[in-house]
């Protein structure tokens, strides 16, 4: 297919081909059972996989028990829950060609809590559902949870270790490509900020130190990962606080990524505190602009990016280079279908929707591959 626009240029990462330049971003469900996929993510990947997109990201996936963000959060630790992804991710092999990408993750000490609609508060280690959760330091995300354990240097080897395992895990299930969560508050992102982070070892005071764990994780999955697929990271831009993880770092940050062989560079931002957010249409795109000009290798920009013409706005004028939707699919899992209609483009379809094109637009739709 030929585009008119930017948003339906191809764009390849690495190994993966992408049809087009939305990715659809991870989005966690709080639906799994002992870490193990359920017949609901049957039904929200399959829709999601016939979208239309280029490139759909599976949600926050942990690499340990107690690195997942609630009880219900998916896990990449077992055999039983590789055997669970394996069934979602043959359904979707079977009628998608769409690349397929794992966001690996550990919550740190936003782990342990309950699911969102129960309201979300973190569960006390004592609790039937709960556990004792870990982090750079020995500092709760609010005054009134309970402190995590402060993680020793065999700690962080375990947990570095369990991301290469399930990286192992990612690369037998055939997966195209692995985003490694660094942002939102989540152990990566909590050793990286000086809000969360305070040793006074190797790891902790200056920039450099603060990088050395997250660069560590980044190393041993890209050494683990087969060569030719990508890995990629999501960071937060700025912690939107006062002495906090800013945006000039994480353009030191993605261009320590550069060099190391990160393929991509997804930037949201916020989540390791609670802090006013200036949220809105593009709120996040002047972080993802500013470290475009940082590193040349992909940046990916998210957030209230909902219209078809302020998404195509974003990549034609240089700001990112692909678009990342997250709510509005959820809300519209055919936006893509949507845009392609409104740009006069050519959207991937499969057979059994190709009748379903809209009155003048009836060459909207191709079959998958072509």
């Amino acid at each position: 297919m030929t585009s008119r626009t930017r948003l339906f240029a191809p764009l390849s990462l690495e190994g993966a081909r992408l049809s087009n330049r939305i990715v659809i971003a991870p989005m966690c469900q709080y639906s799994a059972e002992g870490g193990c996929m359920t017949d609901w993510h049957l039904a929200h990947y399959g829709q999601l996989a016939l979208s239309g997109a280029g490139l759909l990201t599976i949600e926050a996936t942990a690499v340990a028990p107690e690195g997942r963000i609630t009880y219900a959060d998916v896990g990449l630790y077992s055999d039983a829950s590789e055997s669970a992804f394996a069934r979602v991710l043959d359904m979707i092999r079977r009628h998608s060609d769409m690349p397929v990408a794992v966001q690996l993750a550990h919550a740190g000490r936003k782990a342990s809590c309950e699911v969102p609609w129960r309201g979300g508060a973190q569960l006390a280690p004592e609790s039937p559902q709960g556990w004792r959760t870990v982090a750079p330091s020995a500092r709760p995300l609010a005054a009134s949870e309970a402190a995590p354990l402060a993680l020793t240097p065999e700690g962080m080897v375990q947990i570095r270790d369990a991301f290469v395992a399930s990286a192992r895990r990612a690369a037998r299930l055939g997966l195209d490509a692995i985003q490694l969560h660094g942002a939102h508050g989540y152990l990566l992102h909590q050793f990286l900020s000086p809000l969360s982070n305070r040793r006074d070892d190797d790891y902790g005071g200056s920039l450099e130190n603060r990088m050395r764990f997250p660069l560590e994780v980044f190393d041993a999955v890209r050494e683990t990962f087969p060569a030719g697929k990508p890995v990629t990271m999501r960071v937060s831009g700025t912690d939107w606080i006062d002495g906090g993880w800013t945006i000039e770092d994480t353009c030191v940050f993605a261009q320590a990524l550069e060099r190391r062989g990160c393929a991509a560079i997804h930037v949201s931002s916020g989540g390791l505190a609670p802090a006013a957010i200036p949220a809105g249409p593009n709120y996040q795109v002047p972080l993802a602009a500013k470290v475009k000009a940082a590193v040349g290798i992909p940046v990916v920009a998210v957030g209230l990016i909902t219209d078809f013409d302020q998404a195509e706005r974003i990549l034609s004028e240089g700001s990112a280079d692909l678009i990342a939707l997250a709510r509005a699919l959820l809300y519209d899992p055919r936006w893509p279908w949507h845009a392609a209609a409104h740009f006069g483009e050519q959207v991937a379809a499969p057979p059994q929707y190709l009748r379903a094109a809209p009155h003048g637009a009836r060459d909207l739709f191709v079959p998958p591959g072509d």
